[in-house]
């Protein structure tokens, strides 16, 4: 009873609006590549593969339909760019985008929509996820942070 009756606890606050809100000094630390008008590009902290990104809205929202189409759209826009000056700084061969839209689909924060862009390349899978049960990451995100922040620094906007 004591658990049923305690006071719910308040929900932690949105990393999703919180990192890019802790302003540019921040940028790094928070893995932040570019902010637009609309959304921002943030390295993922638990990657699939090197150079995992991921394109959030700005607004906090859980369900794609809450956007504007001028939102939705401006998104959109930072994804197919993203994509592009990830692929030319990476020399991607393809990549995988989608969002998860709730916590059955997938989604690790399922209250702030974000697109994932996960660079691909021939031959880049091995033997160590299927027999070692781990992911083999070659370079540490820092130092990727470091290589692609400069790539990204055109898409900023004031």
């Amino acid at each position: 009873m004591a658990y049923i009756l305690a006071p719910e606890a308040p929900a932690p606050a949105c990393i999703f609006c919180a990192f890019p809100a802790a302003g540019p000094d921040k940028r790094r630390e928070h893995l932040i590549l570019a902010v637009g008008a609309s959304s921002y590009v943030i390295m993922n902290r638990y990657p699939y593969n090197n150079g995992h990104i991921m394109v959030v809205p700005l607004r906090h929202a859980g369900d794609p339909g809450a956007f504007s189409d001028d939102e939705w759209g401006a998104c959109g826009e930072m994804v197919r760019q993203a994509t592009r000056v990830l692929g030319t700084a990476l020399g991607a061969h393809g990549f995988n985008v989608g969002m998860n839209l709730g916590r059955v689909a997938g989604a690790g924060i399922d209250q702030h929509c974000h697109w994932h862009i996960v660079p691909r390349w021939n031959g880049d899978t091995n033997f160590m996820p299927v027999v070692g049960e781990v992911k083999v990451m070659s370079d540490h995100l820092e130092t990727s942070y470091d290589r692609l922040r400069p790539a990204f620094a055109a898409l900023d906007q004031p």
